[in-house]
């Protein structure tokens, strides 16, 4: 099947990160995606198996010479026959190569130019180098993750790159696409992490301006300061994670961990924590993990293994749901979300093309 995009047309002008994450996420909805690769771009790209390039699953690929005047023709001419433009170059790169948004919208007013960068497009940092671990850092959300005692944990590129570059972009793309069907106006959405990330950060930002969040790390509810909120460590040496937050959930774990019931009408007693965290990390280690998930797993105590990658993709709930795919021979996520009218395709690998005709 098609899926809801079938239809759309988006240019990927090639980068690293988000703007290739958020492009795959329209591909695997069903837009037609063509990513225009740097010819000479060697060094830019982190080394990587194209075969293994999943960000470019479901793309078309074409490599052009954007400083050859010729080229970047080529590209204007196949802009004009776009809905979405994505590029997430450094502030006023596309410009110096005559791809940015006015040269684009004159060709196609009606035009979505989505772009995003880390730092934003204006302000004292805007034309600095970053990464999702700086961006994560300016915006409070790394000192608020890792050990009360330690340093700050690195949550992977997620939270800036993916959670707020990629999906925020998405999301702009999807609103400025349903403003143009009354509007036929096209416009720039201009997308960057730190505002994602930020955003993301609302509700924190909620409970500490209400006084329920504690700034230092390790002492709130879903930071690892909740004893019924973290990860133990199994006799085997694997872990488990438990998140029973809500008081009937932690009663019911109480009672198949067989720890003391006096614990149920003191949960969210912080002076009994420290107590509690000791004597659930005293009973996680007398099982292993797999015994721990005959036990727990299909309980209401908010219990799951910490797995890896390849455990992951095993998992009897994933393969139940189809979680994952494989497309020639690599495992991978499927599409999501899902739908019920217009199903996604399976995914596929990226295409390499010659130029088509404008």
């Amino acid at each position: 099947m098609p899926g809801p995009l079938q239809g759309l047309k988006v240019v990927e002008l090639a980068g690293i990160g988000p703007a290739p994450m958020a492009a795959m996420l329209l591909a695997d909805l069903g837009a037609e995606v063509l990513r225009i690769e740097r010819s000479g771009s060697a060094g830019t790209h982190l080394p990587f198996d194209p075969a293994a390039s999943l960000l470019n699953r479901g793309k078309e690929v074409l490599c052009l010479n954007l400083k050859n005047p010729a080229d970047v023709g080529r590209a204007l001419d196949l802009v004009s026959g776009a809905d979405v433009v994505v590029e997430s170059y450094r502030p006023g790169v596309v410009e110096r190569l005559g791809l940015g948004p006015e040269e684009c919208m004159k060709r196609n007013p009606r035009l979505i130019y989505a772009r995003i960068t880390g730092w934003g497009r204006s302000g004292p940092l805007a034309a600095v180098a970053g990464h999702d671990l700086n961006y994560i850092a300016l915006t409070g959300a790394l000192a608020a993750i890792g050990p009360g005692g330690g340093k700050p944990a690195i949550p992977l590129n997620l939270l800036g790159d993916f959670g707020g570059g990629s999906l925020y972009l998405v999301f702009g793309i999807l609103a400025a696409l349903f403003e143009r069907t009354t509007s036929g106006r096209g416009q720039v959405v201009d997308t960057a992490m730190i505002d994602g990330v930020a955003s993301l950060m609302t509700s924190l930002y909620s409970q500490w301006a209400g006084g329920t969040f504690e700034l230092q790390r390790a002492s709130n509810l879903v930071d690892g300061g909740a004893p019924f909120y973290e990860v133990y460590q199994t006799a085997d040496g694997a872990w488990v994670s438990v998140a029973a937050i809500e008081p009937k959930f932690f009663a019911e774990l109480v009672e198949l961990l067989d720890i003391d019931r006096a614990f149920i009408a003191r949960q969210y007693d912080k002076s009994c924590w420290p107590e509690l965290r000791q004597a659930f990390e005293r009973c996680f280690r007398t099982k292993t993990r797999d015994a721990w998930c005959q036990l727990l797993e299909t309980r209401d105590v908010c219990f799951a293994p910490v797995l890896n990658l390849e455990e992951a993709t095993r998992h009897p709930h994933h393969v139940a749901r189809g979680t994952f795919c494989s497309v020639n021979g690599i495992v991978q996520p499927a599409p999501s979300p899902r739908f019920d009218r217009t199903p996604v395709a399976t995914t596929a690998a990226p295409v390499q093309r010659g130029l088509k005709s404008p």
